[in-house]
């Protein structure tokens, strides 16, 4: 029984570190943005990319995880679409409110299955359907909702959803085929010198 405990502790507590930090990393990026007039959205993506390299690179040197090589045109073609697709989510939030932000990120889990089932011929059972058409309700009446609403900001937020769908569904293949985790993929774009 304590082993039973002690990984629902663990989940519960990754799971609150995974929101708090999103959360905070959305706020501190609007803030930069919009309150302290922080226009480069490009490099703001460039410094959580040199973030997220730093603590892969740790990660891997304290043996979390084990690299593994991945081809050249595969390793383009995937950070390419996931760079295009953080782009466009950072402009996103430097043009819409946190809330409108919050609600794209949102639409992005059933847009996800919505190109899974037309191009993949993917099946869900109806339970997921339910819960997938609650949440495009619930993206809906906040988006309506929400004031400060703009045109380039929604345009932005079409384009951040097609790109991370695309980028999401590009990434599961590629795991699928290499047998690789999203850790080791997103290790091997990051630091293409262990592609050997």
């Amino acid at each position: 029984m304590g082993e039973m405990s002690n990984f629902q502790l663990g989940v519960i507590g990754a799971l609150f570190l995974s929101v708090a930090s999103s959360v905070s990393i959305v706020i501190c990026n609007k803030a930069l943005m919009s309150n302290l007039g922080f226009p480069f959205a490009t490099t703001l993506t460039s410094w959580h990319l040199m973030v997220t390299f730093c603590t892969l690179h740790a990660a891997q040197r304290l043996n979390l995880f084990v690299s593994k090589s991945v081809d050249l045109k595969t390793v383009m073609l995937f950070g390419i679409l996931n760079g295009i697709s953080i782009g466009f989510l950072n402009l996103s939030l430097g043009f819409n409110s946190i809330g409108f932000y919050q609600m794209t990120k949102l639409a992005i889990i059933p847009f996800t299955v919505l190109l899974e089932t037309i191009f993949l011929k993917k099946q869900f059972n109806s339970k997921i359907k339910f819960s997938l058409s609650l949440l495009l309700v619930g993206v809906g009446i906040a988006s309506i909702t929400d004031l400060q609403l703009n045109f380039v900001g929604t345009i932005l937020s079409l384009l951040a959803i097609i790109t991370t769908c695309v980028g999401q569904i590009l990434t599961n293949t590629i795991q699928k085929k290499l047998n690789v985790s999203s850790t080791q993929l997103l290790y091997s774009l990051l630091i293409p010198s262990s592609n050997s």
